[in-house]
């Protein structure tokens, strides 16, 4: 019964996500010039998608070949062309819906006010969680139904996480092109106001909102959820058979539940705090699913050892939600710090900002250390996989909070360019300043997990190739803990030096408009939107391949060339130096956000001032940081570590070439 639960629990996902969209899509969309807008971002947002699918199909169908033949397996073969289907999917329908919220959810800011304009804004992001933990569910609950093996799952996570990459990555450089570009030039520059219409990149960046925010997020977000499940199953098995395999899959089921009920709590009254509302929705969805573990933990091994491991890693998520809060959000001190440093000039804004981000690796690494011991301490390490499936068990609603952000930032978009009330646009930058916040826990929750998932996944993998340890005094070792340090950070130099070269372009062009396009600066002559999403498009297509190339050739090639034991050192150092770089990129990225808005909001001289200027420039820094590199850079730790899980047979069998 145990597995029909998990799939009944998957479809109730997709359904209420369907009652979610049903309900935005039935609220009002504004007046027509609004319409107009919405859809010239929703058409920008698919063109890009479809072409960025038009890309991955070559890679899928490539890997696909090299696990059917290479491997001999075409069941593992398939589950991977089914988790990359899956995948995709989840990140269209997001963005789907959030190109269909961003309107209304102005709309309802200027008849409704606040509580109307946060639940069309949290309902369309709800759609978008649904369909990640619903989808993530049924295709792990599928595959172990029919095919009764923990091995083939790993093929299906291997597909979410190669889509995941490429999209984020992909997704990334699009939007931090446009929002590079449209910051510098008509920001700084032309000292028009944000989100202006004048701006030529104003349609590419709320289109970036889309593509890289929500589709790249939900994708990302999809890739850890499975990473999770498929490591507790994994190590479930082998430790105790068919109920160790269940286990994982029933929690995540009542995650689905417990993520649905948290959602219908998040209300705001006129005036309210809406950050406050959506934590009133994750921490009631987490008490459930704490209370929940104890009650599964002695139906299934009849004692609390389970639960002991799936509380530690929801609090250890809890935890570093909170920490990523206080290091990003302008309600504390750290932020208020950076803008203060503006004052006197871009150098000390950008100094802050890093160190701030630097320290705020600290506690959120000390804490998933306290989670490895007590889930480890509890059951094995069997208890650190369920450890990530607790942190995200309630995915659905951390999703949802996740994606609310960039609804919110596009409705403000849509609100300056339609000319709408300046309370309208006060509104939607309230709900934006929150959703910056929560899309830093987000990749905070997402970074967490793939410390724990990876390190659980990276056990399956040494008893796949029967290591019992790893000597870091053989060469071979330390050789490959060396590289595996060193990849994280060659994969974000590339992806921000792909922010930079797109930037470029989208600057010159940004710039070119303004000088020959008459009457532009008047509002009388129109901007041609078209020609820069295009080049936002180009350069993200372009310039993704590379860094998901290595994220997959890299673990082959050291472990067909110096062995299983040299990969086992690539993947640890990847893991440690991943982990923090990630949170990191993550954490500056959205102090310097937030930094930004504070002086927006008067303080300091406000907009237009010496202060801004250089709160504008570390906010265009912090760019590819927290949404390029940063949020990608969890994938990449996953992505080798389950290549490395598929391929263990091939690298253990030929035993390295040198």
């Amino acid at each position: 019964m145990s597995i029909y639960y998990s799939l009944l629990t998957a479809v109730f996902a997709l359904l209420f996500a369907m009652a979610m969209f049903s309900f935005v899509a039935k609220s009002p969309a504004g007046n027509e010039r609004m319409r107009e807008i919405s859809a010239s971002i929703h058409e920008g947002a698919q063109a890009f998608l479809f072409a960025e699918y038009r890309v991955l199909v070559v890679f899928v169908l490539v890997l696909f070949v090299a696990i059917g033949i290479g491997l001999g397996n075409w069941i593992t073969a398939v589950c991977f062309l089914c988790g990359a289907v899956f995948s995709v999917l989840a990140g269209y329908f997001g963005m789907d819906v959030a190109t269909k919220a961003n309107v209304r959810t102005a709309e309802a800011a200027a008849t409704g006010g606040m509580p109307s304009a946060l639940a069309i804004a949290f309902r369309g992001g709800s759609v978008m969680g649904m369909c990640v933990v619903g989808l993530g569910l049924l295709g792990c609950s599928l595959i172990y139904f029919f095919t009764g093996q923990a091995d083939a799952i790993m093929g299906f996570s291997l597909g979410a996480s190669s889509i995941a990459l490429f999209a984020r990555v992909g997704g990334g450089i699009y939007t931090k092109a446009a929002d590079v570009g449209a910051d510098l030039v008509g920001k700084v520059e032309a000292g028009i106001p944000e989100d202006d219409p004048r701006n030529p990149a104003v349609i590419a960046d709320n289109v970036g909102d889309n593509v890289g925010d929500v589709a790249g997020m939900g994708a990302d977000l999809f890739e850890s959820y499975v990473g999770a499940l498929v490591s507790a199953v994994t190590l479930g098995v082998l430790a105790f058979q068919e109920t160790g395999a269940l286990f994982p899959l029933v929690l995540g089921g009542t995650g689905i539940l417990a993520s649905i009920i948290g959602c219908m709590f998040v209300r705001g009254g006129e005036g309210s705090d809406p950050a406050k509302a959506l934590r009133t929705g994750s921490y009631l969805s987490s008490l459930i699913v704490a209370a929940a573990s104890c009650f599964l933990s002695k139906t299934f091994f009849g004692d609390f050892k389970a639960a002991i491991a799936v509380i530690a890693g929801l609090v250890v998520g809890l935890i570093i939600g909170f920490v990523t809060e206080i290091y990003t959000s302008a309600s504390y001190r750290h932020v208020k710090e950076i803008a203060e440093s503006c004052q006197t000039g871009s150098a000390t804004n950008i100094i802050t900002g890093i160190s701030v981000g630097m320290m705020s690796t600290a506690v959120p690494i000390l804490c998933i250390a306290v989670g490895i011991f007590l889930s480890y301490a509890a059951f094995d390490i069997y208890g650190i996989a369920l450890a990530a499936v607790g942190m995200l068990s309630t995915t659905g609603i951390t999703v949802a909070v996740d994606a609310y952000g960039p609804i919110a930032d596009n409705a403000g978009g849509i609100a300056e360019m339609s000319h709408l009330d300046a309370s309208v646009r006060k509104i939607t930058d309230q709900l934006d300043a929150v959703g910056n916040t929560t899309a830093a826990m987000g990749k905070g929750f997402a970074i967490g997990s793939a410390a724990l998932t990876a390190l659980a996944l990276f056990v399956s993998y040494s008893q796949t190739v029967e290591i019992t340890d790893i000597n870091i005094l053989d060469a071979r070792v330390i050789i490959g803990l060396f590289v595996g340090g060193m990849l994280p950070f060659v994969f974000s130099s590339w992806t921000m030096a792909s922010v930079s070269k797109a930037a470029y372009s989208m600057i010159e062009e940004v710039r070119r408009q303004f000088h020959t396009i008459p009457g532009i600066m008047e509002g009388t002559g129109k901007p041609d939107y078209r020609k820069c999403v295009d080049i936002s498009t180009k350069a993200a297509l372009r310039e993704m391949v590379r860094p998901g190339v290595i994220a997959v050739l890299a673990p082959l090639i050291m472990g067909f060339l110096l062995g299983a034991e040299a990969l086992g050192g690539l993947l640890a150092g990847a893991l440690v130096t991943g982990v923090l770089l990630a949170i990191f990129l993550s954490n500056s990225g959205g102090a310097w956000d937030n930094a930004k808005k504070y002086i927006e909001d008067g303080n300091y001289g406000g907009k237009g001032s010496d202060a801004h200027k250089a709160g504008v420039v570390g906010d265009t820094v912090g760019d590819p940081f927290k949404d390029t590199s940063g949020p990608s850079i969890n994938i990449l730790i996953k992505l080798m570590t389950i290549i490395s899980l598929v391929f263990a047979p091939l690298i253990a069998s030929i035993g390295g070439i040198l």
